[in-house]
Parts: structure tokens; sequence; C-alpha cells
């Protein structure tokens, strides 16, 4: 998620100071609501096209995970069989679900906070994998203060994270417990959250089997991977600008300290840690300052940062893709 909390529609930079209300200072003397008002274009066709763009390619990607027949590309396979696109229904619907709710809970708490906000734009990708980069809402106006600045960012994995869970289950209901020696290809990395729902639902399984996860179940996955990922306390990630919230200048020693775990993790494990480490130096490893930093959060937020934390842990995954 881009926090835009500047008063034009450039997505923030890592290193750009926000714009916030110190103690001393009366927010409603900031603009709000309508004027912030977007052109027709930035605030509904944008976001919208880029949505049907994204429903069409994560279909597409859905199909392709199921397809079983000769091999062939993507773009062969749409031409020669467009009706194919359906049986990605359960992979694209899931997914979509899962990061529209994430998006929205940081839509909603922005709005709640009078930082009018962009609708989630939607980011629509090659259909090899999944066919999307995910979604950004900026930010047209200032968050005002620190509890505003937790509430936004804290909303979107919590309210991710629930959807996952649920999918989750279904999908897991859903899926075939194989012989190991009968699988091959990707492997996906199995997060404590992961293995404890699947003993809860599929049951102990032998070492020599594996399961096979239905579409609905690998889009859950893949929900609860972007909750790890967006959890990471590094500057403008949404877990940044929670353990700001909750730490302050602390927040910074914490993203020193992930970026060498990152590498380690990249040699030993997977290599795709590398580019987050290196895109973690160009976004900014510390969070812009808020003036009112030392304004305490309350017992009950403080209480959700903890959970949010839990969650990180619960659902990283050190070797998230492997090949067998």
């Amino acid at each position: 998620m881009s926090l835009d909390q500047r008063n034009d529609d450039q997505p923030i930079r890592s290193g750009e100071p926000p714009v916030v209300a110190g103690p001393s200072e009366d927010p409603s003397r900031f603009p709000q609501g309508d004027e912030f008002e977007e052109a027709p274009f930035s605030k509904w066709i944008l976001p919208v096209s880029l949505f049907v763009a994204t429903i069409f390619t994560t279909l597409w990607a859905g199909a392709y995970q199921v397809y079983n027949g000769p091999i062939r590309g993507p773009v062969n396979l749409l031409l020669e069989q467009p009706e194919i696109l359906w049986s990605g229904i359960p992979f694209a619907a899931t997914l979509l679900t899962i990061l529209v709710t994430h998006e929205f809970g940081h839509y909603a708490l922005s709005r709640i906070h009078g930082a009018p906000a962009s609708l989630p734009l939607f980011i629509p990708g090659p259909p090899y994998f999944i066919g999307t980069f995910g979604a950004i809402i900026r930010l047209r106006g200032p968050i005002v203060n620190r509890r505003a600045l937790f509430d936004i960012g804290v909303a979107g994995p919590l309210a991710g994270f629930i959807a996952a869970v649920v999918a989750l289950v279904i999908g897991l209901n859903l899926s075939t417990v194989v012989d190991r020696t009968a699988t091959h290809g990707l492997q996906l990395g199995e997060p404590i959250l992961l293995q404890f729902i699947a003993w809860l639902v599929v049951g102990s399984i032998p070492p020599e089997a594996d399961i096979v996860l239905h579409p609905i179940g690998f889009a859950a996955w893949f929900g609860l991977f972007v909750t790890s990922l967006n959890l990471i306390p590094i500057g403008q990630l949404d877990g940044g600008h929670v353990a700001y919230a909750l730490w302050g200048k602390r927040q910074r020693t914490m993203a020193f300290i992930m970026v060498p775990i990152l590498i380690v993790l990249g040699y030993v494990g997977w290599p795709g840690w590398w580019l987050w480490a290196v895109m973690s130096g160009l976004w900014g490893l510390g969070h812009p300052p808020v003036h009112d930093i030392h304004v305490p959060l309350g017992r009950e937020r403080v209480i959700v940062g903890w959970i949010a934390l839990a969650v990180f842990v619960l659902t990283f995954a050190p070797v998230p893709f492997s090949f067998h």
C-alpha cells in the first residue's frame, strides 16, 4: 500500500516526510473530503479499468494452473480454448476477494480518519503464476496523527488475513493428499499457521505424503504470503507503518535487523529475499517522522499491534518457493 500523504496524485517516495499534525496543531485546519476531489478518470475510470483487467488476468492464470492437457503456453491455450477461462473462477474469485478485503481495510480506515484515499489500483500481471502484481491505494491528504497511521496501516493486513484464513479452511477441505513421489514442480513453503490449520482440517499425514492444494487453497496460501510480506517492519510497508506507530524511531533498528536476515534467507533458502533486501534499501528502511509520535496509542491499539506481529510470525515462510 502506498501512503500518499501529499496533496497531489504522485505516489509517496521513501524519505519524504509526511504532512502530519503535531500535538498542538488543530487537525481541522487540514483540507478534508471534497477539497481533495479527484478527476473522474483517476477517481473511477482508471481503478475500474485496472480491476476489470485484473479479473481477466487472474482468471487466465487460474485456468492455466488447472489445465492438464498437452503442454502449451497460456496465450496459445486461450486462443485455442477460450472457454477454459471459466475454470479459473475458483482461484481468481478467492485471490481477488482476499486482495480487495486487504485494500478496503486500508480504504475504510483512511476515510474514517479523514484522509481522502483513492480507490484501490489493481495491477494486472502475466498469466504464468497468479495474474496480478497486487494493488495500491493513494492517500490524497495528510494522516493527522499517530493513531490514524496505526489504524490505516494495520487494517489492511488483518482484514486480508481473516479472509485468507477462511479461504484456506475451504481450500484444504477441497484439496487432495497424494504420495509425495507423485508430485513435482513448484513446492510451496509451509508457515506455522498453514501447518496448524492443515492438521485441523486434513489431519496428520505421513512423511511420504503431500497435500496438492485446490485452487482456492493456493489463492489462500498466496494471501497469507502477501500478508507476511506486507507486515515486514520496513519503511513504507504496512509493517513499517505499524512498527513506527508502536515504537517510533526504534522501527528503523528493526528494519536494519531485518535486511541481513533477508540476505541470509536468500542464501540458504529462497533467492527472492535478496530482491526484497535491495528493494527495502531503495524504499528506505526508516519511516518518515510523525510529529505527535509521543501521543499514546492506547491499550487496545497496542494489543492489536502485538496481534499483527504474531500474524507476521505465523504467516512467514522462510522458503516460500522451491522446486521438486
